[in-house]
This record gives structure tokens, C-alpha cells and sequence, in this order.
């Protein structure tokens, strides 16, 4: 059966645009116009992704984010925005937001985000990996992460269950997005290796966005917010014109 779309753009236009668009490429798409009728028919018939517009009128795309999110529906979600700036970037990021797509776009970025994150939430990935997603083969590491049980993780003081989608910094629980999860998760399955940018895209995304992409440095900024408390040492560390690396110094 066909992948279902909910998109919710109030610019009839690119609304009618997308929906064509989608169609052909096979996916099973429903346009509403605007936030209300999003929510509603999430509501009646949850889709297998979201394709929001930011702005509309009445609820935007970022309240209908923080009202599925608060409810526990972790369906992904893509927005689509004309805002270009950091921090509306990382406001749509902390209502819930998986990714995001600016306007003017490419309706092949479009595609491909989708199929991202889809793949990220298909029954195959949904089961824990021995190793980093998306490897032909097991990644060395410079020592054995400690593992609790099946599905646990442990690094640098972070702890995390996988299965339940759980992660924590010492006692202190952190409250993740889906791509923040799966973001400190593949650090922490490669704690004391420098991950380059691209092949954090790849695992992530299943895309890489190219040199001038900020997404990556964006969800990074936004876990480290979440990570370090006050007081607290830093546990992701930039290796300038290379990538980054979880590890305590």
C-alpha cells in the first residue's frame, strides 16, 4: 500500500502543487489548508508522515507540532518554511519537528527528506542495530560500549534504552525529538571516534545536504542544550572542518 501523506499548506498554489507532485511519486496524499483541519485529520486517520506549512493562519504548523507531540503521537514530521533564521530553525526543532525544507525549494529535497525520514521509521529500522545505522559492516571503536542489557547503551555517563526511546545524562532523564534520539545515539554507539559530517548525514537523514547545509550544526546546538546542564562538562566536541565526537575530557 501507498505511504500516506498529510499536507497542510494554506498557499493553494503550492498546495495544489505538492499534492500533484506527491501523487505521482506514489504517495497517498491529504491537502487541508490550514492547522484545524490538520489536527483533525491526524486525529481521524494518522498518516505515515506530516507536511507542514509554518505559517497559517489560526494554528500554525509549529502548534500543531507541540499539540501531537503533547499528545505522544511521534509520527514524523517535515515542515515547510519560509524563515531562515537559526533560531526559527531550532524553534520548529523544540515543537517537535523531525526536519525542515525552505522555501523557495526543489520538490526533489522535498522527495528525498521524506524518504528519509520514512526509511528512519520503516518496521526494518525500527529494531535495534548491532552497529551505527545504515553500515555494511561493524564500525571499530576505541573500546567496548558498556552495554546493561540488549537495547542499552552507555558512554561518556549517557544511558539509553532503545527500545523504549530513553535517555538519560546521569539521573537526569533527557527529553529527546525523534532526530535528536537517533542523532545521540549514533555518537554514543561511536563514543571517542570523530564522525564527519557526511557520514552523520547519511545515517541520519540518508541525504547529505551539501556544504552549505546548517541542519546538522542545528540539531547538534539543540542536543547540547539538552545534554549540559549547568555546571556540567561538555560531551560533544567539534573537530573543525571535520565532524564531531562524544567523549569526556
Amino acid at each position: 500500500m501507498p505511504q500516506t501523506v498529510l499536507l497542510a499548506e494554506d498557499d493553494r498554489a503550492i498546495r495544489h502543487a505538492l499534492e500533484r507532485a506527491l501523487t505521482l511519486e506514489g504517495y497517498a496524499v491529504t491537502a487541508v489548508a490550514d492547522g484545524v483541519e490538520a489536527l483533525a485529520q491526524a486525529h481521524r486517520t494518522p498518516p505515515d508522515i506530516l507536511l507542514l506549512d509554518v505559517m497559517m493562519p489560526g494554528i500554525d504548523g509549529l502548534q500543531v507540532c507541540r499539540v501531537l507531540r503533547a499528545e505522544g503521537d511521534r509520527t514524523p514530521i517535515l515542515m515547510l518554511t519560509a524563515l531562515v533564521e537559526t533560531a526559527d530553525r531550532i524553534a520548529g526543532l523544540d515543537a517537535g519537528a523531525d526536519d525542515y525544507v525552505v522555501k523557495p525549494f526543489d520538490v526533489e529535497e522535498v522527495f528525498a527528506r521524506l524518504r528519509a525520514l520514512l526509511r528512519r521509521t520503516s518496521p526494518v529500522n525500527a529494531a535495534p542495530a548491532a552497529g551505527p545505522e545504515g553500515a555494511s559492516a561493524p564500525v571499530p571503536v576505541s573500546a567496548p560500549v558498556p552495554r546493561e542489557a540488549p537495547g542499552q547503551l552507555a558512554a561518556a555517563g549517557l544511558h539509553m534504552d532503545i527500545q523504549a526511546r530513553r535517555a538519560w545524562r546521569g539521573q537526569r532523564e533527557l527529553e529527546l525529538t525523534r532526530t535528536e534520539f537517533e542523532l545521540l545515539e549514533l555518537l554514543v554507539r561511536n563514543a571517542g571516534i570523530v564522525l564527519d559530517h557526511a557520514t552523520i548525514y547519511d545515517r541520519i537523514w540518508g541525504y547529505d545536504f551539501g556544504p552549505g547545509s546548517k541542519n546538522l550544526a542545528v540539531y547538534v546546538g539543540y542536543l547540547r542544550r539538552k545534554l549540559d546542564g549547568p555546571g556540567a562538562p561538555a560531551l560533544i566536541h567539534t573537530v573543525r572542518g571535520v565532524g564531531y565526537v562524544l567523549r569526556e575530557d
